[in-house]
């Protein structure tokens, strides 16, 4: 059977229609929302750590990051991200080293120019990889220098500070000579993942890596697809500012939703082409289709842009999982079992029939979502920086690894998250925090306690102390 696996980066959960719509309102999906009915539709899936690299180092080896041992790093030519930015480990084989073992033809298609910066290593395993420069920063054109009026334009000069606009000037170098539609990032990642389809035809079985940076931040998007949220003129708005909303011009917290969504429709629109060139070239029919993103994006979701551990939000711990079957085996179906991204790594093993080396921390979900089955786990621990996020099937706690500032919501009766509940159910404080611990193997390492012994309660938390 032939795999391919799309990821998306920073694409909400609730702005693919099958899943709902967020809070400013719905955004168009239709070729998502089409395949979701081809579909197995899971629920309940959450990154196993985050932000972009630890959640990618999880999702291609199937083993666990958290605690992040070993991964601390500070390596030339990158920047701290968060504990476990790094490389892949070379003590743990890849899904696609393992597949291409079982000979498989394996392929990536990227534009997350993360993971292909020095000391990176994440096209370990591809027969064939491919590097679409540009997104953010990366140094891929040194000129020409963008005008004043044109970083305007982009960044209001009310939201302007000397960081912002240097990363606007970079966008805009990289993105100089963009005349048509097809020339945007979404839009190249997967005509060129198309175009690989066509070119390996004659492959006996193929595993292929669809990687798109977007809809992350900055969402630069052609005007017809904003327009189609905010047919306003003026200014545009497209960075994320990891800052509080409650000062932001109303006008311009709409105009970056606006952005967001229309490049969420854009993500769709070119994902629709990929879609219908497997359909064209018969590979619906004998072709594993996953689609997931690695975590989502706060657009004003409580006064907060930007992504962020603690506290953490569905907005950025829900993920999409959708699994289209070539026999159209759990079409329509939807699960409620929990699940990472791990989880998804053993169910492709599990449809190569590929037996790795060592065991996984993932577990094969496909027969228990399909029959309704008994749970694969009974919580799920979400790791990112010196936070953990532990959630089962009635809470979500948010909590510092040391036990201190947690956040315990009632996904019964506040699924939205809005009422911490911590100092009136303690003893379910500490079972999930306990739960986080035992998650934890080999304890913490040091840097991650330091790192949380500087963390900063955040307001609202509660000032019980977990750990016993």
């Amino acid at each position: 059977m032939n795999i391919v696996l799309v990821v998306f980066d920073s694409l909400r959960k609730d702005c693919i229609g099958c899943y709902g719509e967020p809070f400013w309102g719905k955004v168009h999906t239709p070729h998502l929302d089409a395949l979701a009915k081809e579909s197995l539709v899971m629920d309940r899936a959450y990154p196993e750590s985050l932000p972009t690299l630890p959640t990618r180092r999880a999702l291609y080896t199937g083993r666990k990051v958290y605690p992040f041992h070993n991964a601390d790093f500070r390596l030339k030519g990158d920047f701290v991200g968060a504990p476990g930015w790094g490389p892949i480990p070379e003590d743990q084989p890849t899904l696609s080293e393992l597949l291409q073992e079982a000979g498989y033809r394996t392929a990536l298609i990227s534009d997350v120019y993360h993971q292909f910066k020095p000391s990176k290593n994440y096209w370990r395993g591809f027969n064939q990889w491919m590097f679409l420069r540009g997104q953010e920063n990366d140094p891929y054109r040194s000129g020409p220098e963008p005008s004043k009026e044109l970083i305007d334009h982009y960044l209001p000069p009310e939201i302007q500070t000397e960081r912002r606009v240097a990363f606007i000037r970079q966008c805009l170098k990289n993105m100089h000579d963009r005349t048509v539609e097809e020339d945007y990032f979404n839009a190249r990642v997967m005509i060129e993942a198309a175009k690989w389809l066509q070119q390996n035809r004659d492959a006996d079985k193929f595993f292929l890596v669809v990687e798109s940076f977007d809809p992350h931040e900055p969402w630069f998007v052609p005007e017809h697809y904003r327009r189609m949220y905010d047919p306003t003129d003026g200014p545009e708005q497209v960075i994320s500012g990891y800052a509080n909303t409650a000062e932001m011009p109303p006008k311009l917290l709409k105009r970056t939703q606006a952005n967001y969504s229309g490049l969420v429709t854009m993500c769709d629109r070119w994902f629709g082409h990929l879609y219908e060139t497997m359909r064209t070239l018969g590979l619906l029919d004998n072709t594993l289709l996953i689609v997931t993103t690695d975590h989502g994006h706060c657009i004003g979701d409580n006064n907060y842009i930007g992504k962020r551990p603690y506290p953490s939000s569905r907005a950025e711990n829900d993920v999409p999982v959708i699994i289209r079957h070539p026999e159209g085996i759990g079409a329509g179906k939807r699960s409620n079992l929990l699940i990472n991204h791990t989880d998804i790594s053993a169910l492709i093993l599990e449809f190569a029939g590929v037996q790795p080396p060592t065991p996984i921390d993932g577990i094969s979900f496909w027969r228990q979502a399909l029959d309704d089955g008994p749970a694969i786990r009974d919580h799920v621990t979400i790791a990112w920086g010196s936070a953990v996020t532990v959630v089962d099937q009635r809470w979500w706690l948010n909590i510092k690894i040391d036990g201190t500032g947690g956040f315990l919501y009632d996904l019964e009766s506040d699924p939205k998250l809005t009422r911490n509940v911590a100092d009136e159910h303690p003893d379910e404080v500490k079972r999930l925090y306990r739960l986080a611990v035992q998650d934890a193997e080999g304890g913490f390492p040091e840097f991650l306690l330091d790192l949380c012994a500087r963390q900063v309660d955040a307001p609202g938390c509660s000032s019980l102390v977990a750990r016993e």
